[in-house]
């Protein structure tokens, strides 16, 4: 395999005008800049529309598109808004900082003026788009609008005969709320439509996408409304088990996560065909999807519904290697990353061997003494993929800040830095990074331009105040773009 490079960026970290990250020319330039500086990979993590917490992991749906990706300045230049009306909202106090209460109040207010003057019986591509999607957009566009006509409540405190999806009940919130459905639809519907040109050009680029399937969804979510048999609940419906990680160094109680697990008997006697029709949507839109939490396929931690930490949970047999087999006959040699962080243990590792994915390789893990095993580079394979560190760590300058003196020294002469100042520190790990044989490197774009802890992403466990980063406009000076080109270069990857 030809060795490769790439950056890690969230799209809502995008410099966008209007309050958050976007499909527009910013994410254009983006690209162009990957292709300058010998990148061929861009992480952009899940994209789908945000729940609880505001966190891409915690999905409304795993087949839907988040909304407030939409560029509006596009919808303006197709006439359906203007720009003293997108202007007029309020979409927050910097440039720098995403701040989620007022895009949400903002943008699902001035789409819906784009809808209203949108002609969508006379478009065939949007009824094109609904027919082919309708597998799970109907659901979908269903379950939203019925969402908000109770104030955005969890479907599990809707009346019974809609949370139990009633046939009749169904019907009636179908006739009633037909406009609101509609224009979910028509969301969806605009986000694919600029999706799909970003990533052409992206590819045009010779730039792949790396995107995220979360192994779990969200419990308020399409998923579970209108799939309920594919999950561990009761005959109401209700959790009787949850997901979540157990005690370790970084959090005393474990992680609580508290997505519904499987009922992976119900899966197998489908043929896996939820999570085949899963992944075909997932290559509509990525090049390449990373599977999040991999070892949970081959063991779950399960933690009784209603528990206040993870620590009274215990491990339970995942469905392992079956799910994939299932998933090559159908989709053949797919491009996939395992996520196999965390606590490996030998059926984890021999479910990387008969899959053949390349599992996940973080080089701060090397040097912190906190971490469980051996992360040294020294003992990478070539089938991975090196990360510096992913959305869930701080940023390189941040981590090397919290380290222990002893984990400096250890780190200093591994990577030969006695005399690196402090400032320039994230230079080093990252050429340690690109330097290893791992197939694929990919840098967050914060250890890049040698940012702290205010530009991390996400903090596990963590459930508020997260997710809000945003990269500034220009931040890739002429200088940093040919130090990074030059790298490319040096160590083989361009």
């Amino acid at each position: 395999m030809k060795r490769q490079c790439g950056m890690l960026l969230p799209i809502a970290s995008l410099p966008s005008k209007y309050g958050i990250g976007t499909f527009s020319k910013e994410a254009y330039d983006f690209i162009d800049m990957l292709h300058e500086t010998g990148q061929s990979l861009w992480q952009v993590l899940p994209i789908g529309p945000t729940g609880y917490g505001d966190s891409p992991y915690q999905s409304f749906s795993t087949f839907a598109g988040n909304p407030y990706f939409i560029d509006l300045e596009k919808i303006i230049q197709e006439g359906l808004l203007t720009k003293e009306e997108c202007d007029s909202c309020d979409w927050g106090s910097g440039s720098e900082v995403i701040e989620y209460d007022k895009i949400y109040n903002s943008r699902f207010k001035i789409l819906k003026k784009a809808y209203k003057r949108y002609s969508v019986e006379n478009d065939r591509e949007f009824q094109s788009f609904f027919e082919k999607n309708s597998f799970w957009l109907k659901d979908y566009a269903l379950f939203m609008a019925i969402k908000d006509s109770k104030g955005g409540l969890c479907w599990s405190e809707w009346e019974e005969d809609i949370r139990m999806r009633h046939a009749e009940a169904v019907s009636r919130y179908e006739e009633e709320l037909a406009e609101e459905i509609e224009f979910y639809v028509f969301l969806q519907y605009l986000f694919q439509k600029q999706w799909r040109e970003l990533r052409a050009y992206a590819n045009e680029k010779n730039i792949k996408i790396i995107g995220d399937i979360p192994i779990y969804v969200s419990f308020d979510s399409v998923d579970v409304w209108a799939n309920p048999k594919l999950f561990q609940l009761d005959e109401r419906n209700m959790l009787v088990a949850v997901s979540g990680c157990p005690p370790d160094a970084f959090a005393a109680d474990g992680q609580l996560w508290g997505n519904p697990l499987y009922d992976w008997e119900y899966h197998k006697n489908t043929g896996y065909r939820w999570w085949i029709d899963r992944m075909k949507a997932l290559y509509e839109l990525f090049d390449i999807v990373r599977i999040d939490h991999f070892r949970g396929f081959d063991e779950y931690y399960s933690i009784p519904y209603g528990d206040a930490t993870a620590a009274g949970g215990h491990w339970e047999k995942g469905i392992g290697a079956d799910l994939f087999r299932s998933i090559k006959r159908e989709l053949g040699e797919a491009e996939i990353i395992a996520e196999d962080l965390g606590y490996v243990t030998d059926s984890v590792k021999k479910l990387l061997e008969d899959t053949g994915y390349p599992g996940m390789k973080i080089l701060q893990f090397a040097f912190d003494s906190r971490e469980e095993g051996c992360y040294m580079p020294y003992k990478y394979p070539s089938n991975c993929v090196v990360y510096t560190g992913t959305h869930d760590n701080d940023t390189i300058a941040g981590w090397y800040k919290s380290i222990s003196a002893e984990d400096k020294a250890v780190a200093k002469m591994y990577l030969n830095n006695v005399y690196t100042p402090e400032e320039q520190i994230h230079w080093d790990y990252i050429c340690c990074a690109l330097a290893t044989v791992a197939d694929i490197c990919i840098i967050p774009v914060q250890d890049y331009l040698g940012l702290g802890s205010e530009a991390r992403i996400n903090i596990p466990s963590v459930p508020s105040g997260n997710w809000k980063w945003r990269m500034k406009r220009d931040a890739f000076a002429p200088e940093i773009r040919k130090k990074i080109r030059s790298l490319a270069e040096v160590y083989g990857r361009y």
